[in-house]
């Protein structure tokens, strides 16, 4: 059975940098679509940026200068790096996975279906 489990939130300064670290268990072989998405208190989910079994990237133009995802196929392992953060940035993340078809195009607008926990990130002005 999938299960994705976050680490690595806190509380930082404005400026400050985190990565965050979604640790997937239980998955099949094949083609999936994971990301990262955020919701701050009182506001929609808010999807930061998605890659694919074979590293393809994608994320909101809004998204591409502070955030960054990458991934350890070795230890099953998704990352979030957040630099310059601000208090906008405060939330909870989540990361989400998805099956993705041979020709499908993975991006974080899909309808995930398999969700972690979440792991909140907290920064001060």
């Amino acid at each position: 059975q999938e299960q994705l489990v976050e680490s690595g939130g806190g509380s930082v300064q404005a400026g400050g940098s985190l990565r965050l670290s979604c640790a997937a268990s239980g998955y099949s072989r094949g083609n999936y679509c994971m990301a990262w998405v955020r919701q701050a208190a009182g506001k929609e989910r808010e999807g930061v940026a998605a890659i694919d079994s074979d590293g393809h990237i994608s994320s909101p133009d809004s998204m591409k200068a502070r955030f960054t995802i990458s991934k350890d196929n070795t230890k099953n392992i998704l990352y979030l790096q957040i630099n310059d953060l601000n208090p906008e940035d405060t939330g909870m993340y989540y990361c989400a996975s998805v099956p993705l078809s041979f020709f499908g195009y993975c991006h974080t607008g899909m309808q995930f279906d398999h969700w972690g926990q979440g792991t909140q990130v907290t920064v001060s002005s």
